[in-house]
């Protein structure tokens, strides 16, 4: 069955709640903050959005529905989605579909986190039952240690080298520096990037994100309710989603985004060639690469010559994470997931600022995440479209 477009169902108001390192601050305050925002920025209350959708890891003992009575909404559409890397994929596609089906005519999607001086170690024991049972009790706790083994296969199966992590890291901070909410403030050169400390080789200490605080959020909503709130808006053109895929490859080489490909662009009307600026999920560099392979920039093998030949920086031939993306701008939980399609948004609707593409029409924003032991289980990606897409 051919799969429907999303055909009015429009994004707008990209917020980002500024980072930080550490916060004392709990879960529902940076989510709060995020709302007020998207109000604002909306032009109307909270109390008008009927449609909530939320991502987060350390929002417990809080829950979705507890938030509702803590904020004052009042949604018919409620969305908890605790997904990591993909959440921001997966919180639009359902979010959408509600909008276009009427079954809400605003969704705010938020993803918000805290993050104090433990929150990461304490996510870490708890995060799934593979992990405790097969990963933190040799040690091994948090990804760092199994996106090691698949780096390390990926290296040997397409002759990807830390050089072209390096490039691509190297890139990421330079736009972050045009970035004023990135965390990171101070340029990286491709040396500092290969004398860099290991963690888990050939994982170094640049291929790592840094852990933060901070929310991400947009709201979905129909066409029509956009142009009468006069904001600027973007077409949701294409989604495509996939979780535990290829599970019998013994090592992670791809994700769902290679089975799923050809329908992205086909619902979108567009191909690889079409997009103006990508913002892939960047946990580790090594899965950027593994993205262009699989969302069709470049054939399965083949991400380390087109690394060497394209420029990512954001005046470059292929703008690429152009805030900076997580191993730059930080990593604030299930808001990493978000990044991406907030920093689109606001590039095909003119509304990047310093991190502006010059002419972006058309966006890629890509989601991956939730390893268990031995791979990331979610992938998706959406293409939106501003005026004139």
């Amino acid at each position: 069955m051919a799969r429907r477009g999303y055909e009015d169902v429009v994004l707008t108001v990209p917020v980002t709640v500024p980072y930080q390192r550490y916060s004392v601050e709990s879960t529902a305050w940076w989510a709060g903050r995020a709302l007020a925002a998207l109000a604002a920025g909306a032009g109307m209350s909270h109390r008008d959005f009927d449609g909530f959708s939320f991502a987060s890891f350390s929002a417990a003992p809080d829950s979705a529905i507890g938030l509702t009575q803590h904020f004052g909404l009042l949604p018919r559409f409620l969305d908890f989605v605790p997904l990591g890397g993909v959440a921001g994929v997966v919180s639009l596609r359902r979010a959408a579909r509600a909008v276009q089906m009427g079954d809400a005519d605003v969704v705010a999607c938020v993803a918000a986190e805290t993050n104090g001086v433990h929150t990461f170690r304490y996510g870490l024991e708890n995060f799934s039952r593979f992990s405790q049972d097969a990963v933190y009790p040799y040690g091994a706790g948090g990804p760092n240690v199994s996106f090691a083994l698949i780096c390390q296969n990926y290296m040997a199966q397409t002759g990807a080298t830390r050089e072209d992590f390096g490039k691509l890291c190297v890139a990421m901070r330079d736009n972050a520096l045009k970035n004023p909410n990135a965390l990171m403030k101070k340029p990286l050169t491709l040396a500092q990037y290969l004398d860099a400390r290991a963690i888990a080789p050939p994982i170094h200490l640049f291929d790592c994100v840094m852990p933060c605080a901070g929310a991400e959020a947009f709201l979905v909503m129909r066409e029509e309710t956009a142009k009468a709130q006069g904001l600027p808006y973007a077409h949701l053109l294409g989604s495509i989603e996939r979780h535990n895929a290829f599970a019998e490859d013994p090592v992670q080489m791809r994700g769902g985004w290679a089975k799923d490909m050809p329908e992205l662009y086909a619902m979108s009307g567009t191909t690889p060639a079409g997009i103006d600026v990508v913002n892939t999920y960047d946990d580790y560099p090594f899965v950027c690469m593994m993205q262009f392979e699989d969302l069709g920039f470049c054939k399965k093998g083949e991400a380390s010559d087109f690394v060497q030949a394209h420029d990512f920086t954001i005046a470059g031939d292929f703008p690429h994470n152009t805030c900076g993306g997580q191993l730059s701008a930080g990593q604030a939980g299930c808001g990493g997931g978000h990044m991406g399609i907030v920093e689109v948004l606001r590039q095909v609707t003119g509304q990047a600022g310093p991190t502006q593409v010059s002419g972006a029409k058309r966006g890629l924003a890509s989601g991956f995440g939730m390893i268990n032991f031995d791979r990331g289980l979610g992938s998706g990606a959406v293409i939106l479209g501003g005026e004139g897409a």
